[in-house]
């Protein structure tokens, strides 16, 4: 074993040079804590991604200014190459996600429904002609809307890397949903309305 003494004119000069960081009860790391260096890792490679799956949901209640926003998003992530998931709606949220990403590629677009086609108000199923990627779920056919609403924003965000999600305050579902794609490790992008 080689020892190397340095003189103390060395000695001062690398203390001048080094950064002292205080390090407290604030810095210690619990056995049972995630590993957020992986977790954050594994969230800069899904940002690094050329082509991402991003999921667009949120509040149907919305301004037409708030819609067109909405759409032109759509339009340019798919335009960037990436593919679109949402849900149906007639109005909102959904349906300018949809609008914009149909304007974009047809085929970077996926549609969850809740249900089925047939159980969509008539204006969702015209809206819904031409989308090449529907999902449908005859098996939640005797659940209410909201329940399988529920069980759709899951599905949803299981098959997206990021989620962008427009909601207020006062949502309780969609504020589960950002909950339920945080405990996902996704990319999440909230914007408040409210």
């Amino acid at each position: 074993m080689t020892k190397i003494l340095m003189s103390s004119e060395e000695d001062n000069k690398e203390k001048q040079n080094s950064i002292m960081v205080p390090i407290d009860e604030m810095d210690t790391v619990s056995s049972d804590s995630p590993n957020t260096v992986d977790e954050l890792a594994m969230e800069l490679a899904t940002i690094k991604q050329s082509a991402k799956k991003i999921a667009i949901i949120g509040s149907r209640n919305l301004p037409i200014t708030h819609q067109q926003m909405i759409e032109t998003l759509a339009q340019a992530l798919v335009m960037q190459g990436n593919t679109i998931i949402t849900s149906g709606g007639s109005s909102g949220t959904n349906a300018a996600a949809i609008r914009g990403a149909m304007k974009a590629n047809p085929d970077k677009l996926k549609v969850i429904l809740p249900q089925t086609i047939g159980q969509q108000p008539s204006d969702v199923q015209n809206q819904l002609i031409g989308v090449p990627n529907i999902v449908e779920h005859p098996d939640r056919a005797m659940m209410t809307l909201a329940d399988a609403s529920r069980v759709c924003n899951r599905e949803i965000i299981d098959d997206c890397n990021q989620l962008i999600c427009f909601l207020s305050h006062t949502s309780k579902t969609l504020h589960n949903a950002v909950q339920y794609a945080e405990e996902g490790h996704k990319v999440i992008t909230v914007f408040y309305l409210d």
